[in-house]
């Protein structure tokens, strides 16, 4: 048995400001694309904020409207702040603006800053430096984040699969290992 199939391999953290819009979008929506892999076995995503300001907290209502209408559930999702474990424990730290990246840059030991990246990094269908914050903004500043958000989720599991070869390629079947 390889360590793929014992446990996941690979782990992803989502992280903004209040972890109620942008980051647990970010967790829907990448959850629902390993899913459509079929690797949630393999790959798992969490997400979190820089800050207290909602912890145990939903996803805003609005986020989770905008993400239902695409078909992502955020409903369990739960408002969280990042924690010094978060570091070693994931892999992948995506974080959706440049002062949650600063803020993930202080908090992080020297030896694992190069796990911390910006999640528009993987997008390639969109450019934007960011994903900005649609708190307090209209209807379409969801559909903003939603459209980075999808774009760039894809980028990076096209990036994992293409550093792990051991991930089933998205146009093989369940069980088919890439070749």
């Amino acid at each position: 048995m390889s360590p793929m199939d014992s446990a996941p391999a690979i782990s992803i953290l989502m992280v903004c400001m209040g972890n109620i819009c942008r980051s647990p979008t970010a967790h829907g929506v990448m959850r629902a694309r390993i899913a459509a892999r079929g690797w949630q076995d393999l790959v798992r995503v969490d997400s979190c904020g820089t800050h207290a300001y909602h912890v145990g907290e939903p996803a805003d209502q609005r986020a989770r409207q905008h993400a239902q209408h695409r078909g992502y559930d955020l409903s369990d999702l739960r408002a969280r702040q990042v924690q010094p474990e978060d570091f070693r424990r994931h892999d992948l730290i995506l974080a959706m603006d440049h002062e949650n990246m600063a803020r993930l840059e202080q908090q992080c030991p020297p030896a694992l800053q190069h796990k911390l990246q910006l999640l528009t990094h993987y997008c390639s269908r969109h450019r934007s430096a960011t994903v900005p914050d649609p708190y307090y903004g209209g209807t379409n500043g969801f559909e903003k984040v939603l459209d980075l958000v999808e774009d760039a989720c894809d980028g990076v599991l096209d990036h994992l699969a293409h550093l792990h070869p051991q991930l089933p390629r998205p146009d093989s079947t369940p069980g088919e290992s890439a070749k």
